[in-house]
């Protein structure tokens, strides 16, 4: 093989590398899912609004937010350099292994989280740029903080985390309406399961760190297991009160339901069990709640998208 050849293979080795950590730093799946609720609170607004649903407005909205989501995460990732450090699961990213610098991830950070408030600002309205600034000063100042001190932690987080639909609504509406912070408290109630889940999955990672999620604190899972329950339950009557609101009609009224079900009985068979988070039984099941839980969501956008476009 010549040296030119060998050459070109180093270097688009390098490239590759360098746009996986670029994606690793951004939590580029995290910050997908981000921009897809976005859309459908977008979708959503537009349709009440009676406008077009496919605009410049509705790439703008994405990108922005794209940019501002991928900015927090990069910021998360330095402020948490050292929990990273200490955790299995994360102990391979960037800033962690020194593959990038301090300097590169918060310089990055700043200016997407910054950049995005401006861009959205001039592209869109001052209410979708100021409640996006805001979903990423909470995220950082209150909730990334609150790991290391209490579980209510995770109900913090749970605000900023459910923010995206409400900012598509604005982007598109230009105010927020009552239906709005429906979608909002679906994603929020959603939150729950989900990173209770991981946290039981990952419990031992988490302590290592010091993160004091409530899987983490206690040591027999049954205030977990209460609380996947409690908001299982309340996901299931909002999603209920999305079709109430005439937001969907009765083709996603019969698939919530259905979905809700199915995703209270993979929290149930967790919480029944009485296992505590050590034991392999109750890990298995928490995986299953968790995979349950990235299926559940985007189904459920779905229906509410379909659903509104042929109501």
């Amino acid at each position: 093989m010549s040296s030119v050849s060998t050459s070109l293979i180093t270097s688009r080795g390098s490239v590759a590398l360098l746009l996986r950590d670029y994606s690793e730093l951004v939590k580029a799946r995290v910050t997908t899912l981000i921009v897809m609720t976005t859309w459908c609170g977008f979708y959503m607004g537009a349709a009440k609004a009676g406008v077009s649903s496919v605009s410049w407005t509705l790439l703008h909205a994405l990108l922005g937010v794209g940019l501002a989501a991928g900015g927090t995460a990069a910021l998360n990732e330095a402020f948490e350099r050292d929990l990273d450090a200490r955790m299995h699961r994360t102990a391979a990213r960037p800033l962690v292994t020194g593959r990038m610098s301090m300097a590169q991830g918060v310089t990055l950070g700043l200016a997407m989280v910054l950049g995005s408030s401006l861009y959205l600002a001039l592209t869109t309205n001052w209410l979708a740029a100021a409640l996006t600034f805001a979903t990423s000063a909470v995220y950082l100042l209150a909730y990334t903080p609150m790991k290391q001190v209490h579980p209510v932690c995770t109900f913090i987080g749970a605000f900023p985390g459910a923010m995206p639909p409400l900012l598509g609504w604005a982007a598109a509406r230009g105010r927020l309406d009552g239906q709005a912070f429906i979608l909002f408290a679906i994603v929020f109630f959603w939150q729950f399961p989900h990173f209770h889940s991981i946290a039981w999955l990952y419990r031992d990672d988490y302590e290592r760190a010091g993160i004091r999620m409530l899987p983490v604190v206690e040591s027999d899972g049954r205030s977990t297991g209460r609380e996947i329950l409690g908001y299982l339950g309340a996901l299931l009557l909002t999603t209920m009160a999305a079709a109430a609101a005439g937001i969907a009609g009765r083709i996603y009224l019969a698939g919530a339901l259905l979905l809700g079900i199915g995703f209270f009985w993979f929290g149930w068979r967790l919480a029944a069990s009485n296992l505590p988070p050590q034991t392999a039984e109750s890990r298995r099941r928490a995986r299953h709640l968790l995979q349950a839980s990235v299926i559940y969501l985007p189904l459920l956008l779905a229906l509410l998208i379909l659903n509104a476009a042929v109501s």
